[in-house]
């Protein structure tokens, strides 16, 4: 982008098609998604706009192909100051129209936030008003809107504005009929998307919506952290979750029990497949939904995390032809995103390989994925003792729970089947005690597992913000890093997060592994026996990343705390 102010009254305004040629190349805008548009637009000039409105493009894609093509900066409500003075004389009607606002004073002129710059009279007739030039920046709409709310409205959110469109009702509306009138209202209706939009545009892997005695709570996790949010007030609560409980097919008059369902919609271009649950609380049902976005998710090994050493390893493990590969972790450590990619990496015309999971999270292509069903006596046994009969050469078993599904997972590699699940442990080495507690035998534990993968996710710094300080002489004493890294001075760093990296510590077995196994060896020996055949912790994975930039050593401890350190 330029670093010199752009002239808002003199551009060389893009034409349409180009905007549509640069969606299509950069976000991934469908041909006939865009063919679809054009039909339905009356007016080109607002095909761009209908484009966002249909979800086929996000906002801030728009955005970002507005200012790649102008050649002007991106910028977002929080990079604008929180009062903007003196304040030019102009209508809210003006701006909300041409979807500008003004966003600060530099340079003898005004600069100017604008969505849409297809055309050049609002910024003339801005420098007419003010008698100054215009300088140019771009911004998603709802950034926009954002701004002149807050400059020029009364104060009010979106969500503040939807909100005076409700009626006051009781936080516990008995009557059923009148409940699912409520929650199909329009206020509602528009509530509830804002709640998804703004998860989806804060890159949120889940959304909780809590009521409470005089409040409804909505918390989006955010890279694994979270964050309180704008909510509706507590008298819409029945009536908030009652709309979230239809769009997912659940029962509304249900209360007393806990829920599981899915909704599938598409926000701001992109697909999403939200996994509902609701369970009974003091005040109301709480829920709980993760989303699943199927388009930008990743099915590879070093977006993951994973180097090369480590990656070499773990590969070699999924090119044997049987043996159990298991992955470690406490829930939301992205145990089932490593599964994936595995079976992605796995997936070829010469291998048949059949998953067994509650619930199916993304569907992959020529992979046969079954869905267990525990209300009609679909378990991981009854599915796993029947899918040995189909003649698979890989199986993925979402988690191993109990004796039963273990066995049946140990018998599958003894037959020659190579076995892909995840266990609930804290470290790779306590994973084998888990099994042993579990009451599976020694000698079949030794025989059968070909390696486990312990894994966490941390927080990746911003590379755009990231900033570099030389770690203090007791920093690198008590966390040993002159011993991880040759670089003089040593370096850490601090910054803005933005996405999420794994911190990984592979375990393969190997003969003295299997002889201490044998003995029935605490996992405490037998992490040590691993870590002088070359495995390195967690603790020290992440040390290594936060001495790579990637991470904050902060982060590192934050996840590991009790681990190693």
């Amino acid at each position: 982008m330029s670093s010199t102010p752009i002239d808002a009254c003199h551009l060389q305004i893009p034409h349409t098609d180009q905007v549509c040629a640069w969606l299509m190349q950069h976000a991934g805008l469908k041909t006939l998604d865009l063919e679809r548009a054009q039909r339905l637009s009356n007016d080109p000039r607002d095909l761009l706009g209908l484009l966002t409105r249909l979800g086929l493009v996000p906002e801030v894609e728009l955005a970002r192909a507005w200012a790649d093509l102008l050649d002007a900066p991106l910028l977002l409500a929080d990079a604008a100051p929180p009062l903007l003075d003196p304040l030019p004389v102009l209508t809210e009607r003006f701006m909300r129209h041409y979807q500008v606002v003004p966003i600060g004073w530099n340079e003898g002129g005004l600069r100017v936030l604008s969505a849409n710059p297809a055309q050049l009279y609002p910024f003339q007739a801005l420098a007419y008003a003010c008698q100054v030039p215009v300088w140019l920046a771009i911004g998603p709409r709802n950034e926009v809107d954002t701004l002149i709310e807050r400059y020029y409205g009364q104060g009010r959110s979106a969500m503040g504005t939807l909100i005076e469109n409700l009626d006051e009702q009781g936080g516990a509306l008995e009557d059923i009929e009148h409940l699912k009138d409520m929650a199909s209202e329009a206020p509602v209706i528009r509530l509830v998307n804002l709640v998804l939009q703004r998860a989806v545009e804060q890159r949120a892997s889940d959304i909780h919506i809590e009521p409470f005695e005089n409040q409804l709570k909505v918390r989006y996790r955010i890279d694994g952290v979270l964050h309180d949010a704008e909510a509706p007030p507590a008298s819409s609560s029945a009536a908030v979750i009652s709309r979230v409980k239809i769009m997912a097919r659940l029962d509304i008059a249900e209360r007393r029990l806990p829920q599981d369902g899915r909704i599938m919609l598409r926000i701001q271009g992109k697909e999403l497949d939200l996994r509902v649950s609701t369970v009974p609380t003091s005040f109301g049902e709480s829920v709980v939904m993760r989303l699943l976005d199927r388009q930008t998710v990743q099915f590879d090994f070093p977006s993951l995390g994973f180097d090369g050493q480590r990656l070499a390893a773990f590969l070699d493990l999924l090119e044997r032809p049987h043996g159990i590969l298991l992955v470690t972790g406490p829930t939301g450590s992205g145990k089932t995103t490593t599964l994936y990619t595995a079976l992605s990496r796995l997936n070829t015309s010469e291998r048949k390989i059949i998953t067994v999971e509650d619930p199916v999270e993304y569907q992959l292509e020529g992979i046969n994925q079954i869905q267990v069903k525990p209300a009609i006596g679909l378990d991981f046994a009854g599915v796993l003792r029947a899918i040995v009969r189909q003649d698979p050469d890989v199986i993925m078993i979402g988690e191993i729970r109990d004796l039963e599904t273990c066995r049946i997972a140990v018998q599958s590699s003894l037959t020659g089947h190579l076995v892909l699940s995840t266990l609930h442990t804290n470290s790779a080495a306590a994973s084998i005690t888990r099994l042993l507690d579990m009451g599976v035998e020694s000698y079949l534990i030794a025989s059968t597992v070909s390696g486990i993968l312990a894994q966490r996710l941390v927080r990746r710094l911003d590379p755009a913000t990231r900033v570099a300080f030389q770690a203090s002489p007791q920093l690198i004493k008590e966390h040993g890093l002159d011993r991880l890294t040759e670089q003089r001075p040593i370096l850490l760093y601090r910054g803005d997060y933005h996405g999420r990296s794994a911190l990984t510590e592979l375990l393969v077995m190997n003969d003295e592994l299997r002889s201490l196994l044998m003995r029935h060896a605490d996992a405490a020996t037998l992490e040590q026996a691993a870590r002088r055949a070359g495995l390195r912790t967690l603790y020290e994975d992440g040390l290594r990343q936060a001495l790579a930039g990637v991470t904050s050593l902060e982060e590192v401890l934050r996840v590991t705390r009790g681990e190693d350190a």
